[in-house]
C-alpha cells in the first residue's frame, strides 16, 4: 500500500507517533495528514459545517488522488481542541468513524487513542 490517511489533531506531540504507527499498521509508504485541533470532536458533533466540509474535501484528495487504503481518526491525552477525557474522546472517535464510513464505506477505518506517554492505541 502506498498511502493511508490520518485525521489528527494539530498537536505536534502526536504527529510522529501516529505516523509511525500507521506506516506499520497499514504497511503504508506515506501517511497523508489532515490536522485540526480536536478533529475527533469536530467530526463527531458536526456543529461546524465548514470545518467538517474542509476535512471531507481534504480526505477526498487523499482517497481519490493518492488512493488511500486506510483512514485513522485520532484523539489524544491533553488535547486543547477536545478537552474531554479518554472515555468521552473514544466515543467521539467511534462517532467520527460512523460519519466518515458514510462517505467511504469501502475503506478500512480505525480509531486511535494517544495516551499520556504518547503511545498509540487502537480502539
Amino acid at each position: 500500500m502506498e498511502f493511508c490517511t490520518a485525521i489528527n489533531c494539530m498537536d505536534g506531540r502526536v504527529q510522529l507517533p501516529v505516523i509511525s504507527y500507521l506506516e506499520q499498521r497499514f504497511n503504508a509508504r506515506y501517511v497523508d495528514v489532515i490536522s485540526e485541533p480536536g478533529s475527533n470532536l469536530i467530526l463527531a458533533e458536526q456543529t461546524d459545517p465548514n470545518l467538517v466540509e474542509s476535512i471531507l474535501q481534504r480526505l477526498a484528495i487523499s482517497v481519490n488522488h493518492h488512493h488511500s487504503q486506510g483512514i485513522a481518526i485520532v484523539g489524544h491525552h491533553d488535547c486543547a481542541g477536545n478537552t474531554a477525557g479518554k472515555a468521552e474522546q473514544i466515543s467521539h472517535l467511534r462517532a467520527a468513524i460512523a460519519v466518515l464510513s458514510e462517505h467511504y464505506p469501502e475503506i478500512e477505518m480505525i480509531g486511535l487513542w494517544v495516551d499520556e506517554n504518547w503511545q498509540v492505541n487502537e480502539v
